[in-house]
């Protein structure tokens, strides 16, 4: 279980978070299939699917009110937080986002992600590929007051001015998706098979930390 805490002010990585379905939409109301920026006039005009970058800001309110529909790129290098905690990393995190009501009116964003990233082996520190992807629910709050009242399937996540920092929810789910721990295959790694069994390991994995993502307990405390 997870403990609830506001993205923004973003909480405590909790080890096992359980998410919910899908977002429920209001009565009456269909869910847009339209893109969100089909419009010139739109302040989120952008490219065609999937070539577009997300914008790192949107007005949440607005968008669940039209229950509006986000596809698109997350450039990596830009995500400074998860930088800090694997390495600079290259390439697009894809991205999708639906706004929507829900019977009580709450504004939700039921979103997925995932990327292809390249993080330290957990044998002999040397880079390796791997993909993770996140689906999760949000719930869009102005106050810690309004987070507490949030169902448990739903996360909160703080807006100010009624403008919500979207790239950083989107790096937070990044980093709560990397995995604990990770290895090369025996084959392609730099430390045989025989240096475990005797104990002598090259210098720098040796002396590596316990877990190299330790940080993530506690990341959101620090936001």
């Amino acid at each position: 279980m997870r403990e609830k805490f506001p993205i923004g002010g973003r909480a405590a990585v909790i080890e096992s978070r359980e998410r919910g379905g899908t977002a429920e939409t209001g009565e009456g109301l269909a869910p847009t299939t339209a893109n969100f920026d089909t419009a010139r006039g739109s302040p989120y005009y952008g490219a065609p699917m999937l070539t577009r970058r997300i914008p790192s800001t949107v007005e949440p309110y607005r968008l669940a009110a039209n229950h509006e529909r986000l596809e698109g790129l997350v450039a990596l290098d830009k995500l400074a937080r998860l930088a800090d905690e694997i390495g600079e990393q290259q390439g697009d995190a894809k991205v999708t986002l639906q706004f929507s009501l829900d019977a009580q009116r709450r504004h939700l964003i039921d979103g997925g992600v995932e990327a292809h990233l390249t993080v330290p082996c957990r044998r002999c520190l040397q880079p390796m590929d791997v993909v993770v992807s996140s689906e999760f629910q949000l719930a869009v709050v102005s106050s810690d007051a309004l987070a507490a009242e949030v169902p448990t399937e739903y996360e909160p996540v703080l807006v100010h001015d009624e403008q919500l920092d979207l790239l950083g929810a989107i790096e937070d789910e990044l980093i709560l998706s990397l995995p604990q721990v990770v290895y090369h295959d025996e084959t392609e790694c730099a430390v045989s098979r025989e240096q475990l069994s005797s104990g002598e390991l090259p210098e720098e994995s040796a002396s590596r930390p316990d877990n190299p993502f330790d940080a993530l307990k506690s990341l959101k405390g620090k936001l």
